[in-house]
């Protein structure tokens, strides 16, 4: 039987299949029914400062925090009740605003029995004034703060909008994180044209949208000390392997859950054995990374290379 066995951020997985932060682990019987169909690890939903402070909030685009279906209280409690019930690493999810909240609800989180926390900085930066150092700073000096503060392994769900990804990655390392996810769907606005109204809905993702964490995780491998996440596009067995081939200690899905429900995670497991039979894999690290740039001579003029090629042959399809 082909071992599925994976490491990811230093802790032991059965299977590189994670599931993703979303609203469906808000349920404890959810998440056991994650472990009993096969998922590795699975990362709670993220939980904001807004929803974690207590009491009154202040800005009027908030409820406050009693209003909210989960606040920190129900929260930690969630994740003491799954560390008790489940073998399967508990990864909490966390979205601060201030240093304070960042390093008290870290502490907290990491005494209430997460195995470990990936924080998500959802931070657009719309200011024209905005330095571009700026912005990674504030990356840099989160970092810096939780992994100061916590033991556990802290992984950064990062954006795909850095002018220079490598560098921005080597940084984040150097500050002190064992692990990158890539990327963070930031969720974009619609426009109804009929009520000029702005629209906000969550998409799910398609297998499509792949590529860019592809891309960057190809680079990556091998190339900085940090554990690799993709997230985003996983629909089937195809996608996990591809992202696998390209150098990720595991693949994280949540859309597809919400289409087929949590039992289709033992499908995409049950077709991933099926796959390295079929090609003659015996474990999972037998082909992670095969397909990534770490094994290319020159990834620049690879890339380069395959542009042309896709360019010439769109001229000729048209």
């Amino acid at each position: 039987m082909a071992d599925l066995r994976t490491k990811y951020l230093g802790l032991n997985l059965r299977s590189p299949l994670v599931v993703s932060a979303n609203s469906l682990s808000q349920k404890i019987d959810n998440i056991l029914a994650m472990e009993d169909h096969g998922a590795g690890a699975v990362v709670l939903f993220s939980l904001f400062e807004e929803q974690l402070k207590e009491g009154k909030n202040n800005s009027p685009y908030f409820p406050n925090a009693e209003d909210y279906a989960v606040n920190k209280s129900k929260y930690l409690e969630l994740i003491r009740q799954t560390a008790e019930r489940t073998e399967m690493p508990i990864i909490a999810s966390l979205n601060g605003v201030t240093p304070r909240g960042w390093v008290e609800y870290a502490r907290d989180i990491e005494y209430a029995g997460a195995d470990a926390l990936e924080i998500n900085v959802y931070f657009i930066p719309a200011d024209p004034h905005l330095a571009p150092e700026s912005v990674e700073d504030r990356y840099l000096d989160i970092v810096r703060m939780i992994t100061g503060t916590v033991k556990i392994p802290v992984s950064v769900k990062l954006n795909p909008y850095f002018s220079s990804m490598a560098n921005m990655a080597h940084k984040i390392h150097m500050a002190g994180a064992d692990g990158l996810v890539l990327f963070n769907r930031f969720y974009q606005p619609d426009i109804d044209i009929d009520k000029m109204s702005v629209v906000t809905n969550l998409e799910y993702s398609h297998p499509s949208e792949i590529r860019l964490p592809l891309l960057w995780i190809a680079v990556l491998y091998g190339r900085i000390g940090v554990s690799l996440a993709a997230t985003t596009g996983i629909h089937s067995y195809v996608e996990l392997v591809k992202y696998l081939l390209a150098g990720a200690d595991v693949g994280m899905c949540a859309s597809t859950l919400y289409r087929h429900g949590i039992p289709y995670l033992g499908k995409i497991t049950a077709d991933l054995v099926q796959y390295m039979d079929r090609m003659g894999f015996e474990s999972v690290d037998g082909f992670r990374g095969a397909m990534s740039q770490l094994h290319l001579a020159n990834p620049t003029d690879y890339e380069r290379s395959n542009y042309i090629h896709i360019m010439e042959d769109a001229k000729w399809n048209i």
